[in-house]
């Protein structure tokens, strides 16, 4: 079932009247309770999905049920399940669209970004679930992008809304591609070199019509058409703005906890402050749309 809306809707939609909601920041993350994610109703699918655009981060705990083939399962009931990652497999061959974090085989992420922001559709959202959690440290952090715009002055967003930026894996993924010869795919096309994409500064949300930054230092390598070092200062001060700690919601994993988030309108950093503990994580992504900016509209 693809619960994805055909036009923008307004935040107060009446699916969400359905969960039990307690907001956590003014913009940026709810706990969700009284939902059992491997045994929801339809009508909490439909909550859950409508809750996920507006408040752009959904926490769930104590889903100590939901395992891999139902953490895929409630994917599909959430809109298309994608690949693992264009150029890392699944956790296993059983289940292709798992993407396991294990930090004890380099699978953590700390650095701001979005999940895979360097295809030309990039993930709607996100579904991660905690299976091996270190004693302590290892939280998890989301930044608001359209409450780090609407906080801009109106010159910087007027200047953001004309600007366009090239996303590139090759910093985080080229090396591995590089070294691995089976290849995976990602919407039906084989990733043998990642290639750049531009993408607008400024996204327009496909569901809320709300503007929202759309770059993060883990794939922005430059701005288009200004020079170098006119792209360094301008993603300088995007990165110090969207981080700032009031669009800022952090959560601290306990086994069981599944969180969402809407890859449209969110960063995230996971804080390796763990050692040599262990950290694993499962992640599937929700196919997305190409971005677009305010002058597309």
């Amino acid at each position: 079932m693809t619960l994805l809306a055909a036009a923008p809707t307004t935040p107060a939609d009446d699916d969400a009247g359905a969960l039990d909601l307690e907001r956590l920041e003014p913009t940026i993350g709810a706990r969700v309770h009284g939902v059992d994610l491997s045994r929801a109703t339809d009508d909490q699918v439909r909550a859950v999905r409508a809750a996920l655009a507006e408040y752009k981060v959904l926490f769930f705990s104590e889903q100590h049920d939901l395992h891999p083939d139902s953490q895929i399962a409630l994917g599909r009931r959430l809109g298309e399940v994608t690949e693992s990652h264009p150029v890392v497999p699944g956790v296993d061959d059983q289940h292709p669209e798992i993407y396991a974090l294990d930090s004890a085989t380099g699978g953590f992420a700390d650095v701001w970004h979005t999940d895979v922001t360097f295809v030309r559709r990039p993930p709607l959202g996100s579904v991660l679930r905690a299976v091996v959690l270190p004693p302590t440290g290892g939280d998890t952090q989301w930044a608001d992008l359209e409450l780090a715009y609407r906080s801009l002055s109106e010159p910087v967003q007027r200047l953001a809304d004309q600007l366009v930026a090239v996303h590139d894996g090759t910093r985080e993924f080229g090396y591995y591609l590089a070294q691995r010869e089976e290849r995976t795919k990602w919407e039906g096309e084989e990733f043998r070199a990642l290639v750049p994409v531009a993408h607008p500064v400024v996204r327009v949300h496909p569901e809320t019509g709300r503007k929202g930054l759309f770059v993060n230092p883990g794939f922005v390598s430059h701005i288009e058409g200004v020079s170098d070092a006119e792209s360094r200062y301008l993603l300088d001060l995007f990165y110090a703005h969207i981080t700032k700690p009031e669009h800022i919601v952090r959560h601290r994993w306990s086994v069981g906890d599944v969180v969402m988030w809407d890859n449209r309108s969110t960063v995230h950093y996971a804080n390796r402050d763990y050692g040599d503990q262990r950290r694993v994580m499962h992640r599937i992504t929700l196919r997305g749309d190409a971005p677009v900016g305010p002058a597309a509209r």
